[in-house]
């Protein structure tokens, strides 16, 4: 099975319950994502990996016109569900990969992404894609699950996020995602972390994760819990282990292609 299946195979089983995600649709962090990308009343936005579509459709009440894609027709069709409800219509959802995004370049004055980028198997194929089909002076912003920036710690996390669902592939460390952007000339003009909070069972029960994984997931927190080895910080209250995730957003411009570096000249 290829990733792209896996992801695919993965959220149609999860869609109604992670469409249901608190911290997906909570008002208070969509607002603040979309307040940071500070859309134009006329611009158009695209949004790559839209799951059930809530930033996409929060973006929509701002600007002229959003489209958002995804790979998975179970969660777009959520979408439209939710869409349609809503009578937004100035939002629509189409199936597309985000490695190969069919809009011509230049065509976005936003193009944005939101807790995928950890589902990608190559994110910097993605990144390019989001980065070609947005115009000079337009912005990309990218919210998602930040790592640790030693290696060995953003491991340990990524090893229970995989068991937990498959279609997880690596969690970026901040300094990783800004690299991203300063390699496609995207100059970074707010970033901003937060936390989310996370019951460990209901976390799992969203993603109908196995028992035996489930069991696996269990020690490796408890684990963590004592001996502090990826950062997520474990704890209990009232007999339930939570854990912490930690993410990040960043919102850049991007730049006119940069001159050809001049020569030093002499001095007079």
């Amino acid at each position: 099975m290829s990733h792209k299946d896996r992801v695919r195979e993965e959220f149609t089983r999860q869609a109604e319950a992670f469409a249901a995600v608190a911290a997906l649709h909570n008002r208070e962090r969509l607002d603040r994502l979309v307040n940071a990308i500070n859309p134009a009343p006329d611009a158009r936005a695209l949004e790559i990996a839209t799951g059930p579509g809530h930033v996409a459709m929060a973006m929509a009440e701002r600007c002229r016109e959003v489209i958002g894609v995804d790979l998975t027709d179970a969660i777009l069709a959520l979408a439209e569900r939710t869409r349609r409800e809503r009578g937004l219509a100035n939002v629509r959802f189409q199936r597309a990969d985000a490695d190969q995004l069919p809009f011509a370049d230049a065509e976005f004055d936003i193009v944005f992404c939101r807790f995928a980028f950890h589902h990608f198997e190559d994110p910097t194929v993605a990144f390019r894609e989001m980065a070609r089909v947005c115009r000079v002076g337009g912005r990309v912003a990218v919210e998602d699950l930040a790592a640790s920036e030693i290696p060995e710690r953003a491991a340990f996390q990524d090893q229970f996020e995989r068991l937990r669902d498959p279609s997880h592939t690596r969690a970026l460390s901040i300094g990783e995602l800004a690299r991203m952007f300063g390699a496609r000339a995207l100059e970074i003009e707010t970033a901003y972390s937060s936390e989310v909070v996370q019951p460990v069972e209901y976390w799992m029960s969203y993603s109908h994760t196995p028992p035996d994984r489930a069991a696996q997931v269990r020690t490796l927190l408890a684990r963590d819990e004592k001996e502090d080895l990826s950062g997520v910080r474990p704890f209990r209250r009232d007999g339930q282990l939570f854990f912490i995730q930690k993410t990040v957003a960043l919102i850049a411009r991007k730049l006119p292609p940069l001159p050809p570096q001049s020569r030093a000249g002499g001095g007079v």
